[in-house]
C-alpha cells in the first residue's frame, strides 16, 4: 500500500512540476507539494532537503548575476545596523518569552536562534552544540517550516494592502521570515527589486550565525562548533561582481532571471514536500506558543521600524 502511494506521489509530482515551472509561482509549488505529501502520507520527492537546498543556492547565485555589486554593498552597509538590531532584539525577546511561558530552555534557544538569524540552518547548526534531543529539534523545525509557508502566502498580500514599496517589502521579508528559501521566494512574488533587496539583506543576516555559534559554544563548553561561510554566499558575491564588471551578453542576465525563477519553484516544491502529517502532529504545547508568539511580536515590530526609516 505504501509503495502504491509512493508511486502515485511521484507520478503527481512529475505531472505537476512542469506546470508549476511554467506558471512560476513558488507559493503554489509549496502548496502543491504539501498537499501531495499530506494527502498521500508519503514524501513526493526523494531527499527533499538536499535537493531543495541545492536548488535554492543555485537560484541565489543566478540572482547575483543581475545585481549591481556597488548597490549591493551600499544596501548592506546602509541597513547593517537594522539587521544587527533585529537579530539581537529577536534573540533577547525569544529567550525572555520562553522563560516567561516556562518553555524548555533548549527549545527556547532553538526558536530564538531560528527566528532571529536563519531558520532551519540556525536550528540544525545549534542543535548539537546545546545537545538538544532529536525530537525537540524536529518539533522546532516543523514549526519553522509552517511559519515559512504562512509568510509565503500572507506577506505579499499584506504588502500590497499596505502599499509597501519594493525596498520596504524586501527589507521586511529579509528580516521577518525565518529561512532564506522563503525570504527569496516571498520577495520574488512581490517583485524583482524586492527579491534583490531581500536576498542581499538576508545573506547579511545569516552571517550573524557565526557569533551566535561562538556564544552558544562558550556557554555549553562544546567542541562541536563548526564555523564557516557557506560557499554559495561567496559564489553569489562573485556572480554579482561578474555581472557588474564584465561585458556580459544581454542574454546572460535574462537566462539567469529565468533560471533563478525556475530554481526557486523547485526549491519551494521540495520545502513543501517536507510538510507531512507527522510535521503537523508535532505542533503542540509551549513550543508552538513561543514560536508563534515571538513571530507575532517581531513581524509588526520590524515593519514599524522599516516604515519609520524608509
Amino acid at each position: 500500500m505504501i509503495a502504491k502511494r509512493r508511486v502515485a506521489a511521484y507520478v503527481l509530482s512529475v505531472i505537476a512540476l512542469p506546470i508549476l515551472l511554467w506558471y512560476g509561482n513558488p507559493a503554489l509549488a509549496l502548496l502543491t507539494a504539501a498537499a501531495i505529501s499530506v494527502i498521500l502520507n508519503v514524501n513526493p520527492v526523494p531527499l527533499p532537503s538536499r535537493y531543495g537546498r541545492m536548488a535554492l543556492q543555485a537560484a541565489i547565485v543566478m540572482l547575483g548575476l543581475r545585481l549591481d555589486a556597488g548597490q549591493m554593498l551600499a544596501l548592506s552597509s546602509d541597513y547593517a545596523l537594522l539587521v544587527g538590531g533585529y537579530a539581537l532584539f529577536t534573540l533577547a525577546a525569544g529567550l525572555s518569552l520562553g522563560r516567561l511561558l516556562g518553555c524548555d530552555l533548549g527549545a527556547t534557544r532553538l526558536i530564538a536562534a531560528g527566528t532571529s538569524i536563519c531558520g532551519g540552518t540556525a536550528i540544525a547548526t545549534l542543535s548539537p552544540i546545546i545537545k538538544a534531543p532529536a525530537e525537540q529539534t524536529g518539533v522546532v523545525l516543523a514549526l519553522v517550516f509552517l511559519l515559512n509557508a504562512v509568510a509565503l502566502f500572507c506577506l505579499p498580500w499584506i504588502g500590497h494592502w499596505l502599499e509597501l514599496s519594493q525596498l520596504q517589502f524586501g527589507l521586511w521579508a529579509a528580516l521577518a521570515i525565518h529561512d532564506t528559501s522563503s525570504v527569496v521566494a516571498t520577495a520574488a512574488i512581490y517583485g524583482e527589486e524586492a527579491a534583490a533587496v531581500a536576498t542581499t539583506i538576508k545573506l547579511g543576516r545569516t552571517l550573524w550565525l557565526i557569533p551566535l555559534v561562538v556564544l552558544y559554544s562558550m556557554l555549553e563548553k562544546s567542541p562541536q562548533a563548526k564555523i564557516r561561510i557557506p560557499g554559495f554566499v561567496i559564489l553569489f558575491v562573485l556572480a554579482s561582481l561578474a555581472g557588474s564588471m564584465l561585458p556580459l551578453p544581454e542574454i546572460v542576465p535574462e537566462i539567469a532571471k529565468l533560471s533563478s525563477s525556475m530554481l526557486l519553484v523547485i526549491a519551494l516544491f521540495c520545502l513543501g514536500a517536507e510538510i507531512s502529517r507527522d510535521t503537523l502532529q508535532k505542533l503542540r504545547g509551549r513550543v508552538l506558543v513561543v514560536g508563534v508568539g515571538l513571530w507575532a511580536i517581531v513581524l509588526p515590530a520590524s515593519l514599524a521600524v522599516i516604515l519609520s526609516i524608509t
